[in-house]
């Protein structure tokens, strides 16, 4: 007899959910935000190698086989240049080998989109929404603004931007990180995103709400690049208890430079014997008739539900867990 049947999270666990998702609704509709609902199923997917998604098996009468949604961006922003106005979705995203501590391959994220904010205030209000959102659970302590450039130097005592490869290399062998299968020939992202994940994001969020701020531009993803000395993506992240809740960007409008982006991921995975990805030209044509200047941010629910409630798995904030679905 086996009790695999029964939830993994507790009905407080539920209720609490339950909660989260009646604010968050509450903020919106107070903001005048608009809940909207994209396809979960996409005929086109997320170019980007570090993202893996998993797609349907083809039909027997060769109906075509589709991505399950890694995140709605490119839909809401279809939405958002046909008109939308400020939008807002809570859905469930699917992520192909990503299982742990604080991954479920789906898990619930809440997205939305200001036309008219950069990603400063688009910062803010992701500061005021986890505040009120954390009201019933715990104090969500102080808020600091910290640039990627800063963090390196304050806990590595290294510069990102000017470190290449064989010092990153011989940084993460001092700081114990260095000998990691695969990543003999890695590139220089691959090693500051080494760097980042084990030997900074630990310290970030401790006292409070750590939004890490001026990526490097080779990591902007769909975010702006800010021109100087060095160009900066206009991306931010949000760390509690040196876990990474939320990732926000100030859009970028411009479709050649998107298109040449998604051409440079598809280059990539060829390079890395990935398997191919149909390019999203729904989104290409979208940005060509006009995204509107605005900024929009992720934030994974699960993982401000187990932050906020002192949880130490993903499991314990859901339903049911990959291993019980």
């Amino acid at each position: 007899m086996t009790d695999d049947w029964r939830p993994t999270a507790t009905m407080e666990a539920l209720r609490q959910r339950a909660e989260l998702l009646a604010c968050l609704r509450r903020y919106f509709a107070g903001q005048g935000v608009l809940e909207v609902e994209t396809p979960l199923l996409s005929a086109a997917g997320i170019p980007d190698p570090h993202i893996p998604a998993f797609t349907t098996m083809p039909g027997p009468d060769g109906e075509a086989s589709y991505y399950l949604n890694t995140s709605p961006e490119f839909a809401m922003k279809r939405l958002l240049a046909a008109g939308s106005g400020p939008i807002f979705q809570v859905c469930k995203a699917f992520r192909r080998g990503e299982q742990g501590k604080y991954h479920n391959p789906e898990f619930t994220l809440l997205e939305w989109y200001r036309p008219g904010f950069d990603h400063w205030q688009l910062m803010d209000e992701v500061d005021v929404l986890v505040r009120q959102l954390a009201g019933g659970f715990r104090s969500p302590g102080r808020s600091e603004r910290i640039s990627y450039r800063t963090c390196f130097q304050q806990y590595l005592e290294i510069d990102p931007f000017r470190a290449d490869v064989s010092m990153l290399k011989s940084c993460a062998r001092t700081q114990g990180v260095g000998e990691v299968a695969g990543l003999s020939n890695a590139d220089k992202d691959t090693w500051l995103d080494l760097l980042m994940s084990h030997c900074i994001q630990p310290h970030l969020g401790k006292e409070g709400l750590t939004f890490v701020y001026d990526y490097p531009a080779s990591q902007a993803a769909l975010a702006r690049i800010r021109p100087g000395e060095p160009p900066v993506a206009e991306r931010f992240e949000l760390f509690i208890d040196g876990i990474e809740l939320a990732n926000g960007f100030h859009e970028l409008q411009d479709a050649r430079e998107q298109y040449a982006r998604f051409e440079a991921d598809l280059a990539r995975r060829r390079a890395e014997k990935l398997e191919p990805v149909v390019l999203d030209e729904r989104l290409i044509k979208a940005l060509e008739a006009g995204l509107p200047a605005c900024a929009g941010v992720a934030l994974g629910l699960d993982r401000l539900q187990l932050v906020f409630t002192g949880r130490s798995h993903i499991r314990d904030t859901l339903a049911f867990s990959c291993e019980r679905s």
